[in-house]
């Protein structure tokens, strides 16, 4: 089990607003911000995503890796699916692959992919029969 993921993008704020809408439709959003100075350098200054309880998602700026990372988020529904993708696409995204089965890797794998403003691959999915 994955506790957290920290990416590393070239302009934080862009990032934030970008990830802001992009994850709504999942149920997460900005909820706190970590003030690097008190933790080791390769920390950083954060934005964490999640809900009020769980920040799994973290922003930090710096050089960011482009498709160094893929990170997928797990919906609900394919309703979901296709309201993320929306909603990435709404927020700047580019698109990687549009809302639709994905059976070679898994029966009922519903799901879509986007490209963050830095580039790094985004996939919101529903595992789930039709």
């Amino acid at each position: 089990m994955i506790d957290h993921v920290f990416l590393t993008v070239s302009d934080r704020e862009r990032s934030e607003a970008f990830y802001s809408q992009a994850l709504k439709p999942l149920g997460m959003r900005h909820v706190f911000d970590f003030d690097g100075s008190t933790a080791p350098k390769w920390v950083g200054d954060l934005a964490g995503f999640g809900s009020d309880t769980a920040f799994t998602f973290w922003l930090r700026e710096g050089d960011s890796q482009g498709q160094a990372a893929h990170v997928g988020f797990t919906a609900p529904s394919r309703e979901v699916v296709d309201a993320a993708y929306a909603a990435a696409m709404a927020a700047g995204a580019t698109d990687n692959g549009a809302p639709g089965e994905r059976p070679y890797f898994a029966p009922g794998y519903y799901a879509a992919n986007v490209l963050d403003p830095d580039g790094y691959s985004l996939e919101f999915t529903y595992h789930g029969q039709p």
